[in-house]
């Protein structure tokens, strides 16, 4: 079981398959970080299917419409790209050709993705259950996909 150094920057994700422990990096991406807390705080996730699902890249959710096209009501977000590398079990956000049309679609890299670097917005890592995220059923897009049961920041989580 992760050590959770800090439940305001941690979301707790159940997925069909099981629990993820997510660590926020909100001195990396601060806008993202807002972001995906805000929606977790909205209950915008819940239920929500990973849509895109590659063997050996990532598993991609978020979109409300479950087809890749779709994101919440709020702006689109204002690039934050950093120095972090895209490795296996980083959390980064999912955007058009556009760098600033992140919203809330993200993806959680199964493998390192290097070419990735620098071009997406890194907010988070999985720091306990990435044995649930590979079991993600895969696929462009998914038959019967998996979902996002709930997600929430580990602050408001009673233990």
């Amino acid at each position: 079981m992760a050590e959770i150094k800090d439940p305001e920057n941690t979301i707790i994700m159940e997925t069909t398959k099981g629990k993820v422990v997510i660590q926020l990096l909100p001195d990396v991406a601060p806008g993202h970080v807002a972001r995906i807390k805000e929606l977790a705080r909205e209950n915008f996730y819940d239920g929500i299917v990973f849509h895109r699902v590659i063997e050996g890249f990532m598993a991609q959710t978020g979109d409300p419409t479950g087809t890749g096209m779709g994101g919440s009501d709020k702006p689109d977000l204002k690039a934050e790209f950093s120095n972090m590398s895209h490795v296996r079990g980083t959390c980064s956000m999912a955007r058009s050709q556009n760098p600033n049309s992140a919203n809330s679609q993200f993806f959680i890299c199964f493998d390192d993705s290097a070419w990735l670097n620098r071009q997406y917005s890194v907010w988070g890592q999985v720091i306990e259950g990435m044995e649930n995220i590979d079991k993600i059923k895969r696929g462009e897009p998914v038959r019967d996909p998996d979902s996002i049961v709930t997600m929430r920041v580990a602050a408001d989580v009673q233990a």
